[in-house]
């Protein structure tokens, strides 16, 4: 009776906790990509990912379900009966040549696939006539920096630090400081945009699915990507997560690109260099009144 009592009282308390795993499964934010696959739309580099994704994934399930499946009908064509006892058989030479030879060339072909898809994923388009205006960007032989075949994009520094990002919007001119925001990351429709991106601290990881790849942010060192949001994607925000575990808050370094059209690209990015402007000269005069209090005292 004792040990019945103990059983059944374990029974009662895994039915809770079974409950509770369930409701959090169920009710846990879905991860950041589609139910099998990368997720796709918000940039050509992006779209090319899933569909290399989805060849892959649909050669693998055929070699899986031929496989299994010949191993199925092996164990019931074949399958124990009296009066029969296993014997040994030895291995046919031409078969194992043949299933050698196919895996073989399935190899080389979709390597010959997934080459002739990296340069969509890795090469960046020229902006479209419609897109933002940008400038020339100077190449660095020194780096993995891929550029637009006419040498233009938008410039953006993407700079990671614990637990958030900043982004630092290159306007082509040395003699003002760059205009940057934290978080939220405002880009352009229709626009080929580049980013470098970097750590201030520990390694980072920057992601945002719908936009392409995940790429590593380390202090002192540049990675190169870059990602073209369409036209009918303005007014869409991209979610994204630090995909690199940074340290305790790591679950909370979110981020997000948020699309524009040109023209309200262009007025958001002459806001913020007036606002980065009045700062500097609030800062100035706010400067200047505490010196001259300094020099009465």
């Amino acid at each position: 009776m004792p040990a019945q009592s103990s059983v059944g009282r374990l029974r009662q308390g895994l039915i809770p906790l079974a409950a509770a795993a369930t409701a959090t499964l169920l009710f846990a934010e879905p991860a950041a990509a589609d139910w099998i696959s990368p997720e796709r739309g918000g940039s050509p580099n992006a779209d090319a990912i899933h569909s290399l994704y989805m060849i892959l994934l649909v050669v693998g399930l055929i070699v899986f379900f031929a496989v299994e499946g010949l191993l199925l009908y092996t164990l019931w064509k074949f399958k124990a009966s009296r009066g029969h006892e296993a014997k040994q058989i030895h291995g046919n030479t031409k078969l194992e040549i043949g299933w050698t030879g196919g895996a073989a060339v399935l190899v080389v072909i979709l390597a010959i696939v997934s080459f002739a898809k990296l340069g969509e994923i890795r090469n960046p388009p020229n902006s479209d006539p419609a897109g933002f205006r940008v400038a020339a960007i100077a190449e660095d032989p020194g780096t993995n920096q891929k550029l637009p075949p006419n040498k233009q994009g938008l410039h953006i520094k993407v700079t990671g630090y614990q637990y958030g990002w900043r982004y630092t919007y290159d306007d082509g001119n040395p003699a003002t400081q760059d205009p940057y925001t934290y978080r939220d990351l405002y880009a352009p429709t229709q626009t080929t945009v580049l980013l470098s991106i970097t750590s201030s601290d520990v390694i980072h990881s920057w992601w945002i699915p719908e936009l392409g790849g995940k790429f590593d942010a380390v202090d002192g060192f540049n990675n190169w990507t870059w990602f073209k949001i369409p036209a009918d994607k303005a007014g869409v925000s991209f979610r994204g997560q630090c995909a690199e575990l940074c340290g305790r808050n790591h679950a909370n370094m979110t981020a997000s690109v948020k699309a524009l059209t040109p023209s309200e690209f262009d007025a958001w990015l002459t806001a913020k260099r007036t606002e980065l402007d009045q700062s500097a000269k609030d800062a100035a005069a706010q400067r200047a009144v505490v010196e001259a209090g300094k020099e009465l005292k």
